[in-house]
């Protein structure tokens, strides 16, 4: 884990308490997915980190309550602006055995739920000196470095070492956090899904409507996706998947907050990616804020403009790239036990399914025990569901009793985090 320096991005005057947006802290162990309860968290603004707004305690499942936070008026992130559409706080967090640390820069939006994560080190294992993690920017509020024209299709040569045989949704990217030829910017194992819930974070606003979040993330996993299958940096000789830099990639920021629909739609979409007739490879999906800058891909800006104007996400996708462009569907999604079943699993469902499912929620009570154990006998019954139940309120997925596409996968995530004894960093 990186150190970073402090710096203060908001003067430290009152916010319109006329808007609001929403809290939620989760505090888990640098050892893996063991959440840390009775962590203190104390929330201020950013630039007056002495006044503070909230001191929360988490849960058994890491978790603080939800808080509502003063934030700027909506229609500033609906319009590019000139005025910060988000404000910033800091977020301090203590518990016994553990390293303090600090997130500073946090953003909320009005009306949207953020989701701040924070890992703690046991203090044996900790860094020489305090974690401080620093939020920057925007990046359609400040200014960035323009993307760098690619071709959409990279070329395939057709011996040596090259690209997957076919598409595959990665258990992690290793993210590169600066320019490529910068060898003293660290490398991060990121997990894909939080990944692309970062960038798209960093990259878009919560507040815009769904059809533009929808064909702004799969515009983001289908350029990652590319990388990926076009092994398009380690054929360069470097050891790394993807870089932070937005000159050659797209934004990542390590520690940032993400949103909670941003957080949904991805779970519920995260093996799509864009596809031509003809062309294996997912199409590296170029895209700008259309205001300051303009390129040959989506306009961000645009997208949330043809939404609002009632454009479907494919819609405003054909817009940009042309009719023939379609969503297409890994072939392999890699890290997981057992694919999904194809169908949603209920109350009256049996099966090896239903079992293998109720086997991974019942480890996974081990570690978040608001989770009761059930019986893995393979019938879905309201025992079950109650268990499912209270797992997607855990894991910010809607809290439906029913195992869809996302809570199988979120499951599925959550089970090989929490029988691995550290992830790679």
């Amino acid at each position: 884990m990186s150190k970073k320096e402090l710096t203060i991005t908001q003067d430290p005057e009152p916010i319109d308490s006329a808007y609001a947006g929403q809290l939620q802290v989760r505090v888990i162990s640098s050892l893996g997915m063991i959440p840390v309860e009775n962590a203190t968290v104390t929330i201020s603004i950013t630039g007056n980190p002495d006044s503070a707004l909230e001191t929360l305690t988490t849960d058994e499942s890491g978790l603080t309550p939800i808080v509502e936070l003063p934030a700027p008026a909506l229609n500033l992130s609906q319009n590019p602006s000139e005025d910060q559409p988000y404000s910033e706080y800091n977020i301090e967090v203590d518990a016994e055995g553990y390293e303090p640390t600090m997130v500073s820069g946090s953003e909320i939006l009005p009306d949207e739920l953020s989701l701040q994560a924070i890992q703690l080190f046991p203090l044996a294992d900790a860094p020489a000196n305090d974690e401080v993690i620093v939020i920057p920017a925007h990046t359609l509020f400040a200014e960035y470095p323009p993307k760098i024209p690619e071709d959409e299709i990279k070329p395939m040569p057709d011996t040596g070492e090259i690209v997957l045989s076919r598409v595959v949704v990665p258990e992690y990217v290793i993210v590169h956090d600066g320019v490529p030829s910068d060898t003293s910017a660290p490398n991060y194992w990121v997990r894909y899904k939080d990944y692309i819930k970062n960038v798209a974070s960093c990259e878009i606003y919560a507040t815009w409507s769904e059809a533009a979040l929808y064909a702004n993330i799969l515009t983001i996993m289908s350029f990652t996706l590319n990388r990926v299958y076009t092994e398009w940096y380690r054929n360069q000789g470097y050891d790394f998947t993807i870089t932070s830099s937005t000159a050659y990639d797209q934004k990542w920021i390590y520690g940032r907050n993400i949103f909670d629909n941003i957080d949904f739609l991805v779970d519920s979409v995260f093996a799509n990616y864009l596809s031509r007739p003809g062309v294996r490879q997912p199409i590296l999906t170029s895209y700008c804020d259309g205001q300051r800058v303009t390129c040959a891909g989506l306009s961000q800006w645009g997208s949330q403009y043809l939404a609002q104007e009632g454009y479907t996400a494919i819609e405003i996708i054909r817009y940009f790239f042309g009719n023939d462009m379609y969503i297409n569907t890994a072939d392999y999604i890699s890290g997981v036990p057992s694919s999904y079943p194809g169908y949603a699993l209920t109350i009256g469902s049996t099966g090896d399914k239903v079992r293998q499912m109720q086997t991974q929620l019942n480890r996974i009570a081990r570690n978040y025990p608001a989770l009761p154990t059930i019986t893995a006998d393979g019938i879905f019954g309201q025992q079950t569901a109650e268990a499912v139940r209270i797992f997607q309120r855990i894991f910010n997925l809607p809290v439906t009793g029913v195992v869809d596409y996302a809570t199988w996968y979120q499951i599925s995530d959550v089970y090989v985090g929490v029988t691995r004894i550290a992830e790679p960093m």
